[in-house]
């Protein structure tokens, strides 16, 4: 144990690391041990509380976790026993080889051919195909990364009350739903880790590229997704969903500091000072794509993770902007249609189209997704910037007031005012 006494400041510091690094295993160990969701997460909470007050006073324990894990699972013992007094029940508390037995078909009934990992049975629990998305990833954030309930709200752009409802929801749901702790079967498991791949990126691009709010980038939340897929890809080395969804996460998150201004203006992609990139980062990623794991039959998802991130990388690679090869990326645009026709890819095409080609060809590329992209912004935006390189300033104009209309982020309005105000009169 540290000095007693140590200073407020530097136990709070180890707390938090604590916490950030250590708060899904510690669930994970409590919920295999309790199947008790809603107790947990409160024994645990009460445990950080009574840390944040003794530590500074006792000393930092010498082993920190331990010291939580210990706090905790008395917390939940004496609700457990409080429960049983006020129903006036045979005490809950039986030996753990009992509990065991009792639940051992219920929930725990692996086939024996899958890694035993707790906190992989959180993840996957957190991210039940039973759940909706958005609910899922805050539950995962919440109980998988340690995120407080206000941290999820704001990164959500929420009121605190509203996302500790959304999350209180998803853990009735689990419960009501019946849903085992337990990883599913070896055939099933490849489905699953989809929907954990789906709710990370989901996260991600609600930091990455924020639909509203006054933000142009939230990076703890991009930045909180990344930690998610590590810490699963660290228990299911080489998932193939994985390995291309990290590779994407990577090259886009390496470009966060030359995205937005000293003003916190947003900086398009071809005028960003590459020097600001993250190269460490880009490295890592395409590594990642280089691996044998990205070589085999794959998912329809790991393949478009894995194309989307080869897009990425054409532009993290290019010495310049005007030396990115856009026929490459064109190419790889059609690679992913094909796996997965969507309109978002269709314009994001079309401005590749436009690059290649010039701005005629990528305005004939949006033709007919009018009708699929009608209430957001960036069909219109990316049709100003188009009209504005061909010449039509009138057309041009016209195409912005209707992106600005439709824009929900401060920033991006920001931005999209400044390109119209710039036009020629």
């Amino acid at each position: 144990m540290t000095t007693a006494g140590s200073g407020a400041g530097e136990t709070g510091d180890v707390l938090a690391v604590v916490v950030r690094e250590e708060w899904g295993r510690l669930v994970s160990l409590l919920l295999a041990r309790f199947r008790r969701l809603d107790l947990v997460e409160d024994a645990l909470a009460d445990a950080v509380e009574a840390a944040a007050r003794r530590w500074p006073r006792d000393g930092v324990p010498d082993n920190p976790a331990g010291w939580l894990h210990t706090t905790a699972r008395r917390r939940v013992l004496d609700r457990l026993r409080g429960e049983a007094m006020a129903q006036r029940k045979v005490p809950l508390l039986v030996v753990e080889s009992e509990r065991e037995a009792e639940h051992a078909g219920a929930v725990r009934a692996d086939p024996g051919d899958l890694l035993e990992d707790d906190l992989l049975r959180l993840v996957l629990l957190c991210t039940h195909p039973a759940l909706d998305p958005a609910a899922a990833s805050a539950l995962t954030l919440r109980l998988v990364l340690g995120v407080g309930t206000a941290d999820v709200a704001r990164l959500f752009l929420v009121p605190e009350p509203t996302m500790a409802a959304r999350i209180t929801r998803a853990k009735k749901k689990i419960v009501a739903a019946g849903i085992p702790f337990t990883v599913p079967s070896a055939a099933e498991l490849p489905e699953r880790l989809d929907v954990v791949a789906q709710t990370a990126y989901l996260a991600f691009t609600a930091g990455y590229a924020p639909g509203s709010g006054p933000d142009a980038l939230r990076t703890e939340l991009a930045g909180e997704a990344i930690r998610l897929v590590r810490v699963v890809l660290a228990l299911r080395p080489g998932e193939p969903v994985l390995v291309a969804l990290l590779a994407l996460m990577l090259l886009q998150h390496s470009r966060r500091d030359a995205r937005v201004d000293a003003a916190g203006e947003i900086v398009l992609l071809p005028d960003q000072d590459r020097g600001r990139w993250h190269r460490d980062e880009v490295d890592e990623a395409l590594a990642l794509l280089a691996s044998p794991h990205l070589t085999g039959p794959i998912t329809v998802q790991a393949a478009g993770y894995a194309v989307q991130a080869r897009i990425a990388a054409e532009h993290a690679t290019a010495p310049s902007a005007g030396q990115t090869d856009w026929e490459r990326v064109v190419a790889h645009y059609d690679q992913l249609l094909d796996l997965a026709p969507g309109p978002s890819a269709r314009l994001a095409r079309a401005v590749a189209v436009a690059e290649a080609h010039g701005p005629e060809a990528g305005l004939a590329a949006l033709d007919g997704l009018e009708g699929e992209l009608a209430h957001g912004h960036r069909l219109a935006a990316v049709r100003a910037e188009l009209l504005s390189r061909a010449g039509d300033a009138d057309g041009a104009r016209a195409a912005y007031a209707l992106a600005i209309e439709r824009c929900g982020n401060d920033a991006e309005r920001a931005l999209l005012v400044r390109r119209r105000d710039a036009l020629p009169t």
